[in-house]
């Protein structure tokens, strides 16, 4: 099979529609198994556009079509996806280093998501250096929460070079890790 792999940041609407569609498929709902991974928040294009303006989404594309996606996401936002509140309520409680992780610039990682055709490719990697690289200069480090039973995405965000800093279980209830990566 031949690849064209471009990884850049999301600048089209045509884009945004093709990080919700890649979402879409992948979502925990429309999955039989979840093992192989899985993402949990269903995202509104006006959303992904609004986040984007601020600090743009990383994507990784093989010609047209939208294969990997890293969402990012700023405290600006935290109060337009409901679901999401309580992570950034964690936020506020969770020390980092003597401070509360909300003392500090940070930038979620709104999401991520792999084609599973292009899984174990190494994409995941080159797209997170590329997030690093691309945000490294306004923001102390990447954030984000994942679901404790998505072990393939813990294993995933390890490899990378994130450290669990906290863990909680909201009222769905689901279990979660806060998991850090400093770029100091």
């Amino acid at each position: 099979m031949n690849y064209d792999f471009i990884i850049k940041t999301s600048d089209t609407e045509e884009e945004l529609q093709g990080i919700l569609q890649l979402q879409a498929v992948n979502h925990a709902n429309s999955l039989t198994s979840v093992a192989d991974g899985f993402v949990t928040v269903r995202h509104h294009l006006e959303d992904l556009k609004k986040m984007n303006a601020i600090a743009p989404h990383i994507i990784v594309k093989d010609g047209p079509k939208i294969v990997v996606y890293i969402l990012a996401m700023t405290s600006e936002c935290k109060e337009d996806i409901p679901v999401l509140k309580p992570m950034f309520e964690q936020f506020d409680q969770i020390l980092y280093k003597g401070s509360n992780v909300s003392d500090y610039q940070y930038i979620v990682i709104g999401q991520v998501c792999v084609d599973q055709d292009y899984r174990g490719k190494g994409l995941l990697d080159l797209a997170y250096a590329f997030y690093k690289e691309t945000h490294k200069g306004n923001f102390h480090f990447g954030i984000t929460e994942i679901a404790t039973r998505n072990q393939r995405s813990i294993r995933a965000h390890q490899r990378i070079g994130f450290k669990e800093i906290h863990q909680f279980t909201d009222s769905l209830p689901e279990n979660w890790s806060i998991v850090l990566w400093d770029w100091s």
